[in-house]
């Protein structure tokens, strides 16, 4: 039996391949180039080629793939896009059109469009996984699909998009009070999550269930898995993105706090003064809304928190180099031996709760109960 994890982020997406009843460290792993940045590096030929192009497919992440559509405009080449694949600029279409400058065109149309390059626009193509794993003699047969996105959801006209994002993370723990409660079966996926919902639509038929995960979230829970996370009960977990920095206190009330920020906006001097006032419980929502972050939420009645003597400081994120030489000593987690599978050890965790009838063998895995066991042995 298979289980596929793929974690994909700004800079990266990271693949975990795992046969559950083996341990996670001999699992089958690829760090590779994410999809925006796919679609950046094609976007850029077609214009050193001066190519018209045609974005066709599902809305999926932007940043880098956004930034290099402006530059195709700038240089005075026609951009066109369908209606789903332009929601990866922005969900506003008319801004998409009057702004940016893209031509919007309906799906059936675009087969008339002349002289132009199409490129399909997807966070999750499983054919491609496949024919890479397939040039190493694998066949990928999985039988649960478990996939992370970072989703700012869908926010209504005039509402912030970082406000309907942080209220998003603020429901769930709410609700739920854990951090697998930022995992949804495809079925159950929140309408106002739409890249979620563009994953779930681009995988297809699958033989068997697909999770989608927020990418912060899991990245946090696959660094509590660290054994260092077990040494106090109370933690202050941080993954550095790329493109944004989340951090969660996690203490004998659950998730007792939050904050989401702008990795690009803070240094590590201002990341630590939001760990710090995370933990003493001084940090408002008002303090990070207001400096461009997302913002925080802590849970009323938590006491302070000292660093060190009350609390363990772990780290995590592509990013977490700027924490590195920090005086409040973080310990980078490696959960599994590989930091920059966290986020997939994350997604492999809330498999076991939210697919029940795979949790046996997953848990016997993330706990390490089939060490003993080689990857031939299970062939």
């Amino acid at each position: 039996m298979q289980i596929l994890a793929v974690d994909i982020g700004t800079g990266t997406q990271d693949i975990l391949l795992l046969h559950p009843g083996l341990a996670l460290e001999n699992a089958f792993k690829l760090v590779m180039p994410s999809p925006t940045m796919i679609i950046r590096r094609r976007l850029q030929q077609a214009t050193l080629r001066r190519e018209g192009v045609l974005l066709s497919g599902v809305m999926m992440g932007g940043g880098p793939c956004h930034w290099a559509a402006e530059d195709h405009l700038r240089a005075g080449l026609p951009l066109y896009a369908t209606p789903e694949a332009a929601r990866t600029f922005n969900d506003d279409l008319d801004w998409v059109e009057r702004e940016m400058g893209v031509g919007l065109v309906a799906p059936d149309e675009a087969g008339g469009l002349s002289g132009v390059t199409e490129i399909p626009l997807t966070d999750f193509d499983l054919p491609a996984l496949r024919r890479a794993l397939q040039a190493f003699g694998l066949v990928l047969a999985p039988a649960a699909v478990a996939v992370a996105v970072f989703d700012h959801g869908a926010a209504p006209p005039q509402v912030s998009d970082r406000q309907f994002r942080f209220d998003y993370l603020a429901s769930q723990i709410l609700q739920h009070n854990r951090l697998t409660a930022f995992a949804h079966r495809s079925e159950d996926i929140p309408s106002s999550m739409t890249r979620m919902q563009a994953v779930a639509q681009s995988a297809g038929e699958l033989d068997g269930p697909l999770l989608l995960m927020d990418t912060a979230p899991a990245a946090v829970l696959g660094a509590s898995l660290d054994p260092a996370a077990t040494l106090q009960p109370r933690q202050l977990i941080a993954n550095v993105g790329n493109f944004h920095t989340l951090a969660f206190r996690l203490g004998p009330q659950g998730i007792e706090g939050v904050f989401e920020h702008h990795t690009g906006l803070i240094d590590r001097t201002r990341l630590e003064q939001l760990l710090l006032a995370l933990a003493d419980t001084t940090l408002t929502h008002r303090e990070v809304f207001d400096d461009h972050g997302h913002g925080a939420w802590l849970r009323p009645g938590v006491p302070a928190w000292r660093l060190g003597p009350d609390a363990s400081l772990i780290v995590t994120g592509p990013r977490r180099g700027m924490l590195a030489a920090s005086a409040l000593q973080p310990h980078l987690a490696v959960p599994f031996g590989d930091m920059m599978l966290a986020g997939c050890f994350g997604l492999v965790a809330a498999m076991a709760e939210h697919l029940p009838e795979l949790a046996e063998p997953i848990l016997a895995s993330l706990a390490g109960l089939t060490a003993d066991r080689a990857p031939w042995e299970l062939e």
